[in-house]
């Protein structure tokens, strides 16, 4: 079954409830989805009146975009989506594993079974995504469950770490799922994850976290080889 992608015709207009939040909601997720290509200029007037918002609103969200280094902006030329090369890529894996494995151990220690039920739902929806062939939702379920997994932890400051790559993390999760086969191995990891919690296993849910990390890393790496132009992960090899 095709997978199903962005296409160009994203409803990019914003409700009147939130401009500036909704801006940068929606500029953020057609950055992560790839529905703009790295390196593509966002032209801040033709953007503008597509979204239906000021100058000022769009300015404000590509400020907080470079931030979160999914825009760069050039004088003269202004904003466009950024790229990533393998190196940077790695890192944020290996900051990723280092910072989950902390956070399912500790998540295994303090649960709560409104916790644990979160968690079982999105690995659900993950499923029913992986059927539906829906990467849009895979990614979501993804992050409901990790979501679900910091809360556990109790370590507001690990979460925010993580929460600081999640923009990046996001692009890169598309990016590893695009391997055949990895979205079925994916659930499979993230359940291991889910029952070594669930049993209140430190040791185990440290080391099924990593695994699952480190199994997305060799998968994006495996994407990055395949592919001439990687988007984000650019001409620079993976060692």
């Amino acid at each position: 079954m095709p997978r199903l992608l962005t296409n160009k015709l994203m409803d990019l207009r914003i409700s009147p409830r939130s401009v500036q939040h909704e801006t940068l909601r929606k500029l953020r997720h057609a950055i992560t989805t790839g529905y703009f290509s790295p390196g593509e200029r966002l032209v801040e007037s033709v953007l503008c009146e597509r979204m239906g918002v000021s100058r000022n609103s769009f300015r404000e969200a590509i400020g907080i975009l470079a931030a979160e280094r999914l825009v760069i902006v050039t004088p003269n030329r202004g904003p466009s989506v950024a790229t990533m090369d393998w190196e940077e890529a790695q890192q944020i894996y290996e900051t990723r594993a280092l910072l989950e494995g902390e956070v399912a151990a500790l998540a295994a220690r303090h649960r709560t079974a409104d916790e644990l039920r979160t968690m079982d739902v999105a690995l659900a929806d993950f499923g029913r995504a992986v059927t539906a062939g829906d990467q849009s939702f895979e990614i979501s379920a993804t992050t409901t469950f990790y979501n679900a997994l910091i809360e556990a932890s109790r370590q507001r400051i690990m979460g925010d770490l993580i929460h600081g790559l999640d923009a990046r993390i996001t692009w890169l999760r598309g990016k590893s799922m695009e391997l055949p086969g990895r979205v079925h191995q994916s659930l499979s990891e993230m359940t291991a994850v889910y029952v070594a919690v669930e049993k209140q296993d430190e040791a185990g849910a440290k080391a099924a976290a990593r695994d699952h990390v480190h199994a997305a890393r060799e998968a994006a790496r495996l994407m990055f080889d395949r592919e001439e132009d990687s988007g984000w992960l650019s001409s620079t090899k993976a060692p």
